[in-house]
């Protein structure tokens, strides 16, 4: 059945979804029981990014439901049946019965269309112990996170935990686990900033040395690392967890500063010669200096742009930053690590960030 329903926000569905149908087949079925529903972890909508194109693809009125080990035993399997016979077919006219076989898709209503019988619905049910494992591959509501565990975990995952929408805490745990996971302890985050300003400096030269040698290409790609690398580090810079890199830009746009420092990085993408990349890039460099000395938990350094050693490239000597918070990490355990960071700066495969949680992705 092709879909007309005008837009609606996928948090906005999920509100819905849980105020109107699920909240009241819960009160109905399982008087007493103690839950939380929440819509949190994958999915567009959960970091407000959602536009009509998401309709395509697992998109629509879902929601979480948590329920204690004990409950999930006994009556997991229960509500899941129940939900799929009673849940309405539709909340503002998108289905709540989602498909998967591709032979079956309508082009004009995507992966989802109605159903005359129970419906395959998005309401999952799950312990929030054994979630926050499978999403993070630590339980943060038994225990506090360790170093490691903010090492392994992905800002991606993290975002997705601590962004999106709970409706109702019955458990008393989401909202502390959301708080707990909200940023990372001042220590981790010192080391963190360290290292990605270590990942500047070891690449900084290489957009001139590049163009020196006839490589305007090599050139440009490099200058593309950078820009990405400088990014990241707003987000930590600003407290904010960096998403995957379908809404790496789309989420920079909202941090405070890339009204000012956005002309510079597209101006270092856009170059076609260094004296132009060279110059984007070195003004970022300073404005994102200057706020790491303003922001930051490290003595200022000077962020003005100077000459690498006696080459003719000028550079910031992003090392002089790494000196400067190295010197604030006084954690045993993280002064003995290598300033390789969390599993976000040293991987870059999708692949093996998402699979954080279902084996051990851990470095450390």
């Amino acid at each position: 059945m092709p879909i007309s329903a005008a837009f609606v926000p996928g948090l906005e569905l999920s509100r819905i979804l849980y105020e109107e149908a699920v909240r009241p087949l819960l009160a109905e079925a399982c008087p007493g029981l103690r839950y939380t529903a929440a819509r949190i972890g994958s999915g567009s909508e959960v970091l407000g990014f959602d536009t009509p194109r998401s309709a395509d693809h697992e998109w629509g009125p879902r929601l979480n439901l948590f329920l204690s080990a004990e409950d999930v035993g006994e009556h997991g399997e229960r509500i899941h049946r129940l939900l799929a016979e009673r849940l309405p077919k539709q909340v503002r006219g998108w289905p709540t019965h989602f498909r998967h076989r591709d032979d079956a898709l309508d082009p004009a209503s995507g992966h989802m269309e109605t159903t005359d019988g129970p419906v395959d619905h998005r309401v999952s049910v799950d312990g929030l112990g054994a979630w926050l494992t499978g999403r993070l591959g630590v339980d943060a509501h038994a225990a506090e996170p360790t170093v490691r565990d903010w090492l392994s975990m992905p800002q991606q995952r993290l975002a997705e935990v601590t962004a999106g929408a709970v409706f109702h805490d019955g458990l008393g745990a989401l909202d502390e686990v959301r708080r707990r996971l909200a940023w990372y302890p001042d220590q981790v985050w010192c080391y963190l900033l360290a290292c990605q300003w270590q990942r500047l400096s070891q690449e900084e030269a290489f957009v001139g040395r590049c163009a020196e040698v006839g490589d305007e290409l090599g050139s440009a790609v490099v200058a593309g690392r950078l820009v990405r690398d400088l990014m990241r580090l707003c987000f930590l810079l600003e407290r904010r967890y960096a998403p995957y890199g379908k809404w790496l830009g789309s989420a920079f746009a909202r941090l405070p500063m890339a009204g000012d420092l956005t002309p510079s990085l597209r101006g270092a993408l856009a170059a076609t010669e260094h004296a132009d990349r060279e110059r984007h890039l070195c003004d970022a460099y300073e404005a994102i200096g200057a706020l790491q000395n303003t922001t930051g938990p490290a003595e200022p350094v000077d962020p003005a742009r100077r000459p690498y050693h006696g080459r003719p490239f000028l550079v910031l000597h992003a090392e002089r930053f790494v000196h400067a918070l190295s010197r604030t990490v006084t954690d045993p355990e993280l002064r003995v690590l290598p300033l390789t960071g969390s599993v976000d700066q040293w991987a870059d495969s999708t692949d093996f960030l998402n699979c954080v949680g279902s084996v051990d992705a851990s470095p450390y």
